[in-house]
């Protein structure tokens, strides 16, 4: 009897012991307090503080502080007519398809050779570091290269890539992040854009990827719970779930405030007109101040979201922080379908006050009409300034141009639109990288006419030691044309600068897609060959300066032969650089202008 009382202590301290241990591992792992479930406030603590029990929170049950009465609608109704978008590609000769197919095989070389570098070293993170192998996380630390190159993947026939990719997806917390703001632009053009897009392509076949897409829609859509409905661009999501007030900022970023496209496919998709309404009631602002800002046609870099006034400031560019909102208009139109003349109405009233303030025709060796689109600086209405900065961003322009005339029957706008491509690739083509820079000064021409246009190195001369200029003229230079030609040749020496170029702002490339994705565009629709020869020869340029052991990056220097990495590769790069160099040898009716949006 007293052995098998003895076993039984054994065993009871034993097991006493082990109970501890559990109970310090929990402590350890969990945080030094594990309340009891009734102890709980909210799910919301589950995200402040990970070691507090919660329910699973959902940013869908997060109450509204300024819910919205009666809901804008999607546009019904008969699909309006839209022309037909594409060329009327004929039957290509054996050498042209074999030429075509092998660089198209360069250009799923040059992914697979990315999204392994991804795979092996960043895999579930933002992105790879393309020079070094480590992970970067500054978009939520939610896989922006994986989501955001879903389509890729699906285009490029990586089906089984693309397989692995969907189960990761489900993985993805949305309802947290590590950053304490989240960039809701950025947030919704890789993650939502990239969800939406893959949805799409892919047959609406994942029903994963609309899942996701609306979990993540709802997060995004908490972010214009503000007074006047207008969208925290950079916000504190921590207070926004713990339903603290909110406000629009006094200066937000024009491209950053209209998200129309994204949100526009998410209520289609689902059936729910909350994320419509949300760009509606901004796009109605839009509309209303157009005319009434220092550049009528043109909305300004910077807005007073706060207040809902977007006519104060004096700055206008098409470039970076302004880009996206423009491009979006064709675009939006032909996503519902012609149903609404609202974004036809502001995009050509856009359009005729950048051919008039912002488009400059650029002083070329080849006399080449080219054209660039600067930022204008407002100070009086006599006293208007064209910075004739052109940017890697506005390479968009031509494709827009170009998209727009074909949809809304603009057939003299396709000579607009070839004269912004022509810009970006004599940029492109002046390096001796064969690349294009960030950013630089040209030499505009005093008139846009042709007689007044003609080069002259003079002419080269007095824009570079004298860029302050107007639309119109250049501002009288007092100085003899010894004296001009003798600081003229000093700061070309020193600048690196080739001729039609006045300053290098920033030389460095990014990666960026927005120049070959104008190439795609009008290559689509005017039918034109060369343009498959001039985005081979800018596909080239790019592989042979970016190309790392693990990846692409960026570079330091265009102007230089042999210029240093940047170690960053961002989720454009395959999401969409490389999807519009394979899509430029592709088939034409592979991802048809006609079916898709872009």
């Amino acid at each position: 009897m007293v052995p098998l009382l003895r076993r039984w202590l054994f065993y009871a301290v034993l097991a006493t012991a082990i109970l501890f241990i559990l109970i310090r591992a929990a402590y350890t792992f969990n945080g030094p307090h594990i309340p009891h479930r009734r102890h709980t406030k909210s799910p919301i603590e589950r995200l402040v503080h990970p070691g507090i029990w919660a329910p699973k929170f959902k940013w869908s049950n997060v109450a509204s502080r300024h819910p919205v009465e009666k809901l804008t609608v999607l546009p019904s109704g008969p699909l309006a007519h839209i022309p037909q978008i594409q060329h009327d590609f004929e039957t290509e000769s054996r050498e042209r398809r074999s030429e075509r197919e092998a660089r198209l095989a360069a250009v799923l070389e040059a992914f697979e050779h990315s999204w392994d570098g991804y795979k092996k070293n960043a895999w579930m993170q933002d992105e790879v570091a393309p020079v070094s192998g480590e992970c970067h996380n500054g978009f939520g630390g939610w896989a922006a290269t994986l989501v955001d190159s879903l389509d890729t993947l699906w285009i490029m026939g990586l089906r089984a890539d693309f397989e692995v990719a969907v189960s990761a997806i489900r993985r993805i917390d949305f309802t947290t992040t590590p950053l304490d703001e989240l960039n809701i632009f950025e947030t919704t053009i890789r993650h939502l854009g990239g969800l939406l897009s893959a949805y799409d392509v892919s047959g609406q076949k994942y029903k994963v990827l609309l899942d996701k897409a609306t979990e993540l829609g709802h997060m995004l859509y908490v972010a214009f719970d503000t007074p006047n409905r207008m969208p925290m661009t950079r916000w504190d999501w921590k207070n926004a779930a713990l339903g603290g007030p909110q406000q629009a900022a006094r200066n937000s970023l024009l491209a950053e405030v209209g998200l129309s496209l994204e949100f526009t496919r998410l209520s289609q998709l689902t059936g729910d007109n909350k994320w419509y309404d949300a760009i509606a009631r901004i796009m109605d602002v839009f509309e209303d101040s157009q005319s009434r800002t220092k550049i009528p046609g043109l909305w300004p870099v910077f807005l007073d979201t706060k207040h809902a006034d977007f006519t104060r400031d004096t700055t206008f560019s098409i470039g970076g922080m302004a880009d996206s909102h423009y491009e979006h208009f064709p675009k939006q139109h032909l996503m519902l379908g012609g149903r609404s003349e609202q974004y036809r109405n502001m995009y050509s009233s856009a359009l005729d006050s950048a051919k008039a303030n912002i488009f400059f025709r650029v002083l070329n060796p080849e006399n080449k009409q080219l054209l660039l689109a600067g930022t204008i600086k407002r100070h009086t209405s006599l006293h208007i300034n064209l910075i004739p900065e052109a940017q890697h961003l506005t390479c968009f322009a031509g494709g827009m141009v170009a998209l727009a005339a074909k949809v809304f029957s603009q057939p003299h706008e396709l000579s607009t639109a070839r004269q912004l491509l022509d810009g970006c690739l004599w940029a492109y083509d002046s390096m001796p990288s064969g690349i294009m820079p960030e950013s630089f000064h040209a030499a505009p021409c005093k008139e846009a006419a042709d007689e007044n246009c003609t080069w002259t190195d003079a002419k080269w001369f007095s824009a570079i030691i004298n860029p302050a200029t107007t639309k119109k003229k250049y501002s009288d230079v007092d100085e003899t044309p010894e004296v001009i030609e003798s600081k003229a040749h000093a700061t070309i020496k020193a600048a690196k600068l080739v001729p039609g170029f006045t300053r290098i702002v920033d030389s460095r490339y990014l990666l960026r897609p927005e120049a070959i994705e104008s190439l795609f565009v009008l290559y689509r629709i005017t039918g034109d060959h060369t343009l498959q020869d001039k985005a081979w020869n800018m596909f080239q340029s790019i592989s042979i300066a970016t190309k790392t052991p693990i990846a692409y990056a960026g570079i330091t220097d265009v102007t230089e032969l042999d210029s240093k990495w940047i170690d960053t590769m961002e989720s454009f790069w395959t999401a969409e650089t490389l999807k519009y160099f394979y899509l430029m040898f592709s088939k034409p009716d592979v991802i048809s202008l006609d079916d898709y949006v872009l």
